[in-house]
C-alpha cells in the first residue's frame, strides 16, 4: 500500500506562522502536523510514501529524510511549476503502480483509515472520496451521495447561495493507478475542479465514504489555535508524546530531559517537550511547550502553544496565544485575550497586548508598551471587509480616515501603476471626508484619480464602461438602513460590482499591509471630472419614445428621498414630457441618515397625493438611484414580485423581437408560459459580470432593481421607472389593469434565523427533502412538488439567516407549506 502526501502549499492564509516553515510542518503536540497523518497511514499498512513538495522543500526533506526513522520508505517529488493538486500527483505516476491513498499534509484527523480502504475495496472503486459534515462548508467541496455511497453531485468552494449540503470533500482519496491516465501532462489540473467532473461526465462512478471522527483543515491562525484546544481537550484521538503523569487537576506529558516540579499547578492537559524548564510557582492550564522552553517563576499560562527555544519571564500572564520559535517574553507581560507572536520576537518588560494582535517576525516590542494593533502589518478590521462589492462600517469608528486610506492603498496595489479610477460620493459630509482620505491612498500607490465630486452612483456606473481610460470606479455614500454607517462601493470597468476574487486580493493586501509604495515621480494625481452628467442625460433621452409620452401627457408624483438623483432626474422628466410633482428633491444630511422612517412616511403621503390629484401613478426612488418602488393610479404600492411581473407584462406587450431577461432562481414563474416575446433565464445573482450580462436585454432582482442593458449593465431606478411609464403610454393601460391581468398566486419570501455553523446542515436536510421531486441546484436548492408549488432555500452569504421563498397557487396552500417547512427547519436545528 502506498500513500501520497500533499505538502507543497505556501500557507499564505496562516501567515506569519508559515514565515519560515511550510504549513504541513507546523508543530502539533511535539511533531510536525503531517507526521501525525503519516503515522496513522503507517499503522494501517502503508509502507511507501510519495511526498509532493513545492514551498520550502528542504525543511520537509531535512526532517523526514528517507523515512527510515518512521519505518517507511519516502520518495520526494518536486515539480518545476504549480500544476494543481491532480497535476502534481501526475508527476508521481511512475511511482504509483498499485492502490494508493492521497492525503493533505495540513490537516488533523483521527478517521479510521482502514474503514475507508475497506469501503474502496468492497465497491471495486477507482476513486473513493472521503467525506464528512462540517458547520461551515464554504471553503471546501460540497458533496451529495445516494444511499449506496455513489456521488451524485459536488461543487468546489461554493458561495452560500450554492450550498446544497454540509457534507464536504476532506481531501482524503483512495485511487487506482489507471485514474492517473485522465490527468494531462504538465498542466495545471485540480482534482475537484477538473478531474472529478471529467470522470463523472465520462460515466465513471465516483464513490464517497462518509467518515466519522475528527477532521480539521488548518487554514489560518485561528484554526491552528482551535486545533490545539481540541487536542488538549481530548476531542481528537491523537496522543501526546512523553511520559504521562497525573498531577492535581490535570495530566502532564513530559519528554526526555524535562523535570516536572512537584509543586507545578496543573489544570487540563499539559504537554512538555524535551529539555523544558518550569520554575516553581508556575501555573499551567491546557498548555503545549516545545523543546528548550523556559518558564520563570510566577508565570500563569492558559490555552497556550509555544514552539521551541522560547523564554517566558516571571509573572507573565498569557492566554490563548501562539508563540513561535526563538522568542523572548520578559517579566510581567500580559496577553489576556489572544495573540500570535511569530519567530524571533523580543517583548520587553510589562508589555500588554490587546485582543488578537499579530506580531510578525524579527520585531522588538519596547517595555511597558500597549500593543493595540498588529505590529508592522496593521490592524485587522474584520474577518472579511467586503460584502457584495462594498465595504461598510461605523463612520469615524470602524470606518475612519486611516481605514479609508489603507483600503485605498490595498485596492490600488492590485492595479498597475498609472491606472485611472473614477471616484464619486453623495453629498453627506462623512462621505466627503472619507473620500478625500481614500483618494490620498490611491495617489500613494501611483493611481490617477478621476474625481467626479458629487453624483449618484448610477451615473458613475453609467460612465465607467463608456470611459475606456478608467479601470474601476469607487462611490462613497451613507447607508440607507443605518444612520451611523458609511458605505464604499467598488465597481469594475463595466460598472458592475467587483467579483469575490478581486475582493480577496484586496483583503489579503489590506490585512498584511503589503501596500505598494511608489517613488516621488510615480505618485498619482487628481483630475477633476465635475460635469459628466450631460452624457448620462443625453443617452437617457435618446432611448425613450418621447413622442408616445407626449401624446399621453402622464403626470406622476416622484419622491427622491433626499438622494443625489435630485441633480439629474427632475430635468430628465421635464425633457421627456412627463409631468411631475417632485418631492424631497434636495440635500438634507439629517433626513438622509434616517431613511427607514422617511420611506414609510413617503409611501403614505404619495398615495394620498395620487388619489387627490388624479395622477398617473408614483415613483419612489431610493437615495442612491438603484432601487425604486411603484405606486399605481389608485395609490397602491406594488409588492416586490408584482413589480417584477408588471414589468415583464409591459415588456412583452411592447417589444416586437425576442427580449432576453435574466432573473433570480426564486423569481415567480406564473407568466413564463404566457409571454410571447420575453424569454426568461434564471440563475445566480451573485458575482454577475459583463460577459454574462451582455447576453441579456434586462437583468432584474426580486428587490425592485432593473438593468436595461442597452442603456447600462447595472441597476438604474431612474431609467427603469421612466421606461415603465413609456410602456404604459404605449399600451394605453393603467398600472392597476396590468397588475390585475397577472394570474392569482401566492408568493412569500421569509428570512429564517440560522447560525452560520448550521447553514450547511440546513441545506443538506433541504436537499434530502428534494429526493424524488423535481429539483435544481443552480442557486441554493429549488424544489417543485406535484401541485406546482415551488420552494427555494438559499443561505445568506453574509448574515446568519436563510432565505426561504414559496410560490403556490393559493394563499392557503402557500401558508401551509411555509408552516410545514418552518417546523422542519426548527426540528433540523435541534438534531
Amino acid at each position: 500500500m502506498k500513500a501520497v502526501v500533499m505538502a507543497g502549499g505556501f500557507g499564505t492564509r496562516i501567515q506569519p506562522l508559515t514565515h519560515s516553515v511550510p504549513k504541513p510542518m507546523l508543530p502539533v503536540l511535539g511533531r510536525p502536523m503531517m507526521e501525525h497523518i503519516m503515522i496513522r497511514l503507517r499503522d494501517v499498512g502503508v509502507t511507501e510514501f510519495v511526498i509532493l513538495l513545492y514551498f520550502k522543500p528542504e525543511v520537509v526533506m531535512d526532517y523526514f529524510g528517507d523515512g527510515s526513522d518512521l519505518g517507511v520508505k519516502i520518495d520526494y517529488i518536486l515539480p518545476d511549476d504549480d500544476y494543481g493538486t491532480a497535476g502534481a500527483v501526475k508527476k508521481a505516476e511512475h511511482l504509483l503502480d498499485e492502490t494508493f491513498m492521497i492525503v493533505s499534509g495540513d490537516l488533523i484527523t483521527d478517521f479510521d483509515l482502514n474503514k475507508i480502504l475497506r469501503f474502496h475495496e468492497k465497491n471495486h472503486a477507482n476513486v473513493t472520496i472521503t467525506l464528512t459534515s462540517v458547520p461551515d462548508p464554504l471553503q471546501f467541496g460540497v458533496v451529495i451521495t445516494d444511499g449506496d455511497g455513489k456521488i451524485q453531485r459536488f461543487l468546489e468552494k461554493p458561495g452560500w447561495g450554492e450550498v446544497f449540503s454540509d457534507t464536504i470533500n476532506t481531501g482524503v482519496y483512495v485511487m487506482e493507478p489507471e485514474v492517473l491516465k485522465a490527468i494531462p501532462e504538465n498542466t495545471n489540473y485540480d482534482f475537484s475542479k477538473d478531474l472529478f467532473p471529467g470522470l463523472m461526465d465520462s460515466g465513471e462512478t465516483l464513490w464517497g465514504y462518509n467518515a466519522s471522527g475528527y477532521w480539521r483543515d488548518v487554514g489560518n491562525p485561528q484554526s491552528y489555535r482551535d486545533v490545539m484546544k481540541d487536542l488538549l481537550a481530548g476531542s481528537v484521538d491523537i496522543k501526546p508524546l512523553g511520559k504521562r503523569k497525573k498531577m492535581g487537576d490535570g495530566i502532564v506529558f513530559a519528554e526526555k530531559g524535562t523535570t516536572v516540579p512537584s509543586d507545578l499547578n496543573v489544570s487540563g492537559t499539559v504537554v512538555l517537550g524535551k529539555n523544558v524548564h518550569v520554575a516553581p510557582g508556575v501555573k499551567l492550564e491546557n498548555v503545549i511547550l516545545g523543546d528548550n522552553v523556559r518558564v520563570e517563576s510566577g508565570a500563569k499560562l492558559k490555552n497556550i502553544t509555544i514552539w521551541h527555544d522560547v523564554l517566558i519571564g516571571e509573572e507573565a500572564r498569557l492566554n490563548d496565544a501562539v508563540i513561535c520559535n526563538n522568542c523572548s517574553i520578559d517579566r510581567k507581560t500580559k496577553i489576556p485575550h489572544g495573540a500570535i507572536l511569530a519567530e524571533h520576537i523580543e517583548v520587553g518588560r510589562g508589555v500588554q497586548f490587546e485582543k488578537d494582535v499579530i506580531v510578525w517576525p524579527n520585531k522588538i516590542i519596547e517595555e511597558a508598551s500597549i500593543v493595540s494593533k498588529n505590529v508592522i502589518w496593521g490592524d485587522k478590521y474584520k474577518k472579511s471587509i467586503f460584502e457584495g462589492g462594498q465595504v461598510r462600517g461605523h463612520t469615524n469608528i470602524e470606518f475612519s480616515c486611516e481605514m479609508a486610506t489603507k483600503l485605498a492603498e490595498a485596492f490600488a496595489s492590485t492595479l498597475p501603476v498609472g491606472a485611472k479610477v473614477f471616484v464619486s460620493r453623495d453629498y453627506h459630509k462623512a462621505s466627503r471626508m472619507l473620500k478625500r482620505s481614500f483618494m490620498a491612498g490611491l495617489m500613494s500607490a501611483g493611481i490617477e484619480t478621476l474625481n467626479i465630486h458629487f453624483a449618484p452612483s448610477n451615473v458613475l456606473r453609467f460612465i465607467l464602461p463608456r470611459q475606456s481610460e478608467a479601470v474601476a470606479g469607487i462611490h462613497f455614500r451613507q447607508s440607507e438602513t443605518n444612520a451611523l454607517e458609511t458605505e464604499v462601493l467598488f465597481y469594475n470597468a463595466d460598472g458592475l460590482s467587483i467579483n469575490t476574487n478581486t475582493e480577496k486580493s484586496v483583503e489579503r493586501i489590506f490585512f498584511r499591509e503589503n501596500f505598494r509604495r511608489v517613488s516621488n515621480e510615480d505618485i498619482g494625481s487628481i483630475e477633476e471630472y465635475p460635469d459628466l452628467i450631460d452624457e448620462y442625460y443625453e443617452t437617457f433621452l435618446t432611448m425613450l419614445d418621447t413622442k408616445v409620452i407626449a401624446s399621453v401627457k402622464p403626470r406622476l408624483v416622484v419622491d427622491l428621498l433626499f438622494g443625489s438623483t435630485s441633480t439629474v432626474y427632475p430635468e430628465i422628466l421635464n425633457a421627456a414630457g412627463i409631468g411631475n410633482v417632485m418631492v424631497n428633491a434636495y440635500a438634507d444630511d439629517h433626513r438622509l441618515s434616517r431613511m427607514p422612517n422617511t420611506i414609510t412616511t413617503s409611501r403614505h403621503d404619495m398615495s394620498r397625493m395620487i388619489r387627490s390629484l388624479d395622477l398617473f401613478g408614483g415613483l419612489l426612488i431610493y437615495p442612491h438611484g438603484m432601487k425604486l418602488e411603484i405606486l399605481d393610479e389608485q395609490g397602491q404600492v406594488l409588492d416586490n414580485d408584482k413589480t417584477l411581473l408588471v414589468m415583464l407584462k409591459l415588456l412583452d406587450a411592447t417589444v416586437t423581437e425576442e427580449f432576453k431577461v435574466y432573473l433570480p432562481v426564486a423569481a415567480p414563474d406564473v407568466l413564463d408560459s404566457t409571454l410571447k416575446n420575453v424569454k426568461i433565464t434564471r440563475g445566480k445573482m451573485n458575482n454577475l459580470d459583463g460577459s454574462l450580462v451582455k447576453h441579456y436585454d434586462m437583468v432584474a432582482t426580486l428587490n425592485r432593481e432593473f438593468a436595461f442593458t442597452d442603456f447600462s449593465p447595472h441597476f438604474d431606478a431612474l431609467f427603469a421607472g421612466t421606461k415603465m411609464v413609456e410602456m404604459l403610454c404605449r399600451t394605453g393601460q393603467k398600472l392597476s389593469e396590468v397588475a390585475a391581468s397577472i394570474p392569482n398566486f401566492y408568493f412569500l419570501h421569509e428570512k429564517i434565523p440560522c447560525e452560520g455553523d448550521l447553514k450547511g446542515t440546513m441545506m443538506r436536510r433541504f436537499t434530502e427533502e428534494s429526493m424524488g421531486k423535481e429539483a435544481s441546484f443552480v442557486d441554493g436548492v429549488k424544489i417543485r412538488d406535484k401541485e406546482g408549488s415551488q420552494m427555494v432555500m438559499i443561505p445568506d452569504q453574509y448574515g446568519d439567516h436563510l432565505h426561504l421563498y414559496i410560490q403556490a397557487k393559493s394563499q392557503a396552500t402557500g401558508e401551509a407549506l411555509f408552516t410545514d417547512y418552518s417546523q422542519k427547519i426548527a426540528q433540523w436545528k435541534e438534531r
